[in-house]
């Protein structure tokens, strides 16, 4: 039996994962595979796939095709969601901020630098005309509890992160949205480990088989809604809304998608060096 981890954020957008170990899918091929949640998020996936801590992982497109850019030695080999993301930008409930040109340059909490938060921070910044070298402030939070805690305390004046996730706190009345960023771009892919990849890329082709049974028909499985919401602790019409939003794909990245996401991180001076589709992308 061939072992392959693999990690990804603990959201609803995995669900379809966990169904497929739950019902031994994958051991049905003879693969142990071992889900691995990164509450971290992108950069400590990246940092994972770096050390070898992971074999592939469920990421956000822009983290990784940058860190791809930057010698992780790694590939995408298919999108997994096709809709973009959309990012709540939130600020403490009780603050003074009210809108998004309140924010310029005051401190955004970020999960670590390389992060979806982190490069979102410059596509929100790039959006409303600010000056990336002056009107960005980072403060290192870690995760989604760390922002809590750096937001209610005042050691960070704002945080991004997918708003339906988000939604629960604001609901709560710690953290208030006041505005929406989407990503430009299909938001999540899935990336594996070069050398992984070399020696089980059988392997890696039945593992993306069983997932893409599932998402084609995931919203047709019954009473997904009240699932995600039980699961993932969030409103049943919060959950509705966003599978009304929300297309899964089993379709590879196309050139263009990679080019249009480095052009915009090297005019958001956050990637130095373009590299070619074929070190970024290897469709199986």
């Amino acid at each position: 039996m061939t072992t392959v981890k693999i990690g990804g954020v603990p959201e609803h957008f995995n669900l379809a994962w966990y169904l497929t170990l739950k019902d031994g899918e994958y051991k049905q091929e003879n693969i142990n595979l071992r889900w691995e949640d990164y509450p971290g998020g992108t950069g400590a996936m990246s940092e994972a796939l770096r050390t070898g801590e992971i074999d592939m992982a469920v990421i956000l497109t822009e983290g990784i095709i940058k860190d791809i850019a930057e010698g992780n030695p790694s590939k995408v080999v298919q999108i997994f969601v096709e809709t973009p993301l959309i990012w709540g930008v939130h600020v403490a409930a009780g603050s003074e901020f009210k809108s998004i040109e309140d924010l310029k340059g005051k401190r955004c909490a970020i999960s670590r630098f390389g992060s979806g938060s982190h490069l979102m921070a410059y596509i929100n910044a790039e959006n409303h005309g600010w000056d990336l070298d002056t009107d960005l402030n980072f403060e290192v939070i870690q995760d989604l509890e760390g922002a809590v805690k750096a937001l209610s305390n005042g050691d960070a004046d704002y945080f991004m992160w997918e708003k339906f996730m988000t939604k629960p706190i604001v609901d709560s009345g710690v953290f208030r949205r006041i505005d929406n960023c989407p990503t430009p771009w299909p938001c999540f892919v899935i990336a594996v480990r070069d050398e992984f990849l070399k020696a089980n890329e059988n392997v890696v082709k039945i593992v993306l088989e069983i997932i893409n049974n599932t998402t084609i028909d995931f919203k047709e499985i019954p009473s997904i809604d009240r699932m995600i919401a039980n699961r993932y602790e969030l409103q049943l019409e919060d959950v509705q809304e966003w599978l009304s939003l929300t297309e899964w794909s089993q379709s590879h990245l196309k050139a263009a998608t990679v080019k249009e996401v480095q052009e915009k991180l090297m005019k958001l001076d956050i990637l130095t060096e373009q590299k070619p589709y074929s070190e970024i992308v290897k469709n199986i």
